[in-house]
């Protein structure tokens, strides 16, 4: 922490001057900016773990309901379903974890910014005491309201630091709120137990309450870095989920993408029609065109063994089953051509059947379209 200090009050040091208390804020939050850039992949891995276990939230709910007497059993179907679904409850906790040895690094590194010291890490004795007589309206960056008796320091109240103090405990409070808003805001609900009431509980009123009691404690240079954090928090939250936002849409575009090339194209056979589903009056039309094809195509095969037809090709046929049915003497007037036979040819029929009105088998009324009826 001290290193990742001495390089960024250098580079402000060299633009504002070393003595400036505007070079050391300014070092305190380049700091943060800098601990939170390294933190910034294990921050998106973890967001992307709490996704993960939200979505199979309910699968979680199921288990616990199963084997609610059997916690043995319960932890080791609950690792085997993180395992399926590659999720590590440690992961979701590791930018939370690794900011507290900075945190505390950097409240050891402040408050050993006394007068006298020949050193604190890389500071030299000239740079410890740049930081001792820094001041930002009127007030020692390195004094708190009480300092607890930290590093051989008195307890006594310091009470002329409380006016800058103060509004950044309050300042710093309101934005540990609003963070833990934004993240809380992102949870599912169905996904929600006992537990993570409590901790959202924790993070939306415990922790800015903290902050407005402990941060009487607290040097301003660690208050500016409360501050500093919980901004890139609120800001870097922003930028991820915005981020994952699009990546689920550019995902619901694919998948819709999809099932549309799945579909039927264009002068493919449609799908039968579902029960109930009424058929396209043009399809059904053409059916029965085609249908009408065949069963003529059949009919003018009977019509060559004895029956009449409608086609002229056909008449010669017609005309000698006519003729024969006239020399029986039951046979009517024919016409020639392509004149209709089926009168003459049923007549010969007839005859042939001793003059009895019966169709014989095999031959009947022919309907519009070559039908037999």
């Amino acid at each position: 922490m001290s290193f990742i200090l001495w390089c960024w009050h250098k580079v402000f040091g060299f633009v504002f001057g070393p003595d400036n208390a505007i070079s050391w804020i300014l070092g305190i939050v380049f700091l943060t900016f800098t601990v939170r850039g390294i933190l910034f992949k294990p921050f998106v891995k973890q967001v992307r773990s709490m996704k993960k276990m939200q979505d199979f939230a309910p699968e979680v709910k199921k288990l616990q309901k199963k084997y609610a007497n059997d916690r043995q059993k319960q932890a080791t179907e609950m690792r085997k379903l993180q395992q399926e679904h590659g999720v590590n409850p440690l992961g979701s906790c590791l930018p939370m974890l690794l900011q507290i040895p900075v945190f505390i690094g950097l409240n050891w590194v402040l408050r050993n910014f006394q007068e006298g010291r020949p050193s604190n890490y890389f500071f030299d004795a000239a740079e410890v005491d740049s930081y001792v007589n820094a001041k930002l309206f009127g007030i020692n960056i390195g004094d708190a309201i009480n300092h607890f008796g930290f590093a051989g320091q008195s307890s006594e109240w310091h009470w002329e630091v409380a006016p800058l103090a103060i509004p950044l405990m309050i300042i710093a409070a309101i934005a540990t709120h609003l963070t833990a808003r934004h993240s809380v805001a992102r949870q599912n609900p169905a996904s929600a137990s006992q537990q993570t009431a409590m901790m959202n509980n924790l993070t939306l009123y415990i922790f800015p309450f903290g902050v407005l009691i402990f941060g009487a404690f607290f040097p301003i240079g660690l208050l500016i870095y409360w501050l500093a954090n919980n901004g890139w928090t609120l800001g870097q939250q922003r930028f991820v989920y915005g981020r994952i936002d699009r990546e689920e849409e550019q995902k619901k575009l694919e998948d819709k993408e999809k099932r549309d090339n799945l579909a039927p194209k264009p002068g493919q056979k449609p799908k039968k029609p579902q029960p109930g589903q009424k058929p396209d009056p043009q399809k059904k039309q053409a059916s029965k065109g085609a249908a009408g094809s065949a069963d003529s195509t059949d009919t003018g095969t009977d019509n060559e063994a004895g029956s009449g037809t409608e086609s002229g090709s056909e008449s010669g046929k017609v005309s000698a089953q006519s003729s024969t049915g006239s020399a029986n003497g039951s046979g009517g007037s024919q016409k020639s051509g392509g004149t209709k036979g089926g009168s003459s040819a049923k007549g010969g029929a007839w005859a042939k059947n001793g003059g009895n009105k019966q169709r014989p088998s095999g031959q009947g009324k022919k309907s519009k379209g070559g039908k037999r009826r």
